[in-house]
């Protein structure tokens, strides 16, 4: 009879270079900057003399040191990336409403005292590329039901019968959904950035992580232009910057992405 074995984890140096290649990346969402420090800790960490579990001891005694220098920010921007770490090593993911919680209360434990959980008031927030105006997100009250609906329309879904341009489709369908709602009171992008790649792996796609080291602020203007319409003033949404994004990461397109092409002048 065949036993249940304990899952190891076979280090790849080239492998672990793009996980923290991806996860300082996406810090740049928020305008974090990681230290010098962390880099040190990477390093170590992509050559194989400390893993991921004693780079995350060595940040915590680091920051309970009463003298230590770094900010808030750079406090922040060094735990995540090595708990986005951590989680890409899993290389998966359940497809439940349920995940994104703890993806998003395991990533900000200690850091918000919202971590994994949905936010219970409306949000808003400036876009430079909208010249100031906002993406519409979900009402709190509704932030559950869309979410349910949103992970019940992707079980369904038979991307082995897809081709890579339907494939592309759907997968910005979804994650422009999942961060349309922005269930979370900060840290939405990182959460459904970690989300979709564990998904994707998952489910045999294999991901270029390089993307998000250069192009994490590009992802998250491509969400916002696929979300904000405004029919008064002819402008549709636009989900020709995400397709393309993600045309990079899970087939190796070739497109030049580019920030400025996403803003709307003259709003």
């Amino acid at each position: 009879m065949n036993e249940y074995k304990i899952k190891e984890y076979t280090h790849n140096p080239e492998k672990q270079q793009e996980y923290w290649n991806a996860a300082i990346g996406l810090q740049d969402v928020d305008g974090l900057k990681p230290s010098e420090y962390l880099y040190t800790l990477s390093e170590q960490n992509v050559s194989g003399i400390i893993s991921t579990s004693e780079v995350k001891e060595k940040l915590n005694e680091y920051y309970q040191a009463a003298d230590s220098p770094a900010s808030s920010d750079t406090m922040e921007c060094d735990i995540v990336s090595a708990r986005i770490v951590e989680l890409l090593e899993s290389e998966t993911i359940s497809l439940a409403v349920a995940s994104l919680k703890s993806i998003h209360r395991y990533l900000f434990n200690n850091i918000y005292d919202f971590a994994g959980i949905f936010r219970e008031y409306n949000i808003t927030k400036s876009e430079s590329i909208l010249n100031g105006e906002s993406v519409k997100y979900a009402n709190f009250f509704e932030i559950s039901d869309i979410l349910d609906y949103d992970f019940g329309m992707e079980k369904k879904q038979k991307y082995s019968k897809m081709t890579k341009e339907q494939t592309v489709k759907r997968i910005c369908e979804f994650s422009s959904s999942i961060w349309q709602v922005h269930p979370f009171g900060e840290g939405n992008t990182r959460t459904t950035a970690v989300f979709i790649e564990l998904y994707l792996n998952s489910i045999g796609f294999k991901v270029n992580n390089d993307m998000f080291k250069t192009y994490s602020k590009y992802y998250r203007n491509a969400l916002v232009r696929s979300n904000y319409a405004d029919y008064s003033r002819h402008i549709d949404t636009d989900f020709s910057f995400l397709e393309k994004f993600y045309f990079n990461l899970l087939f190796d397109g070739k497109y030049e992405l580019c920030n400025d092409e996403m803003i709307i002048e003259n709003i």
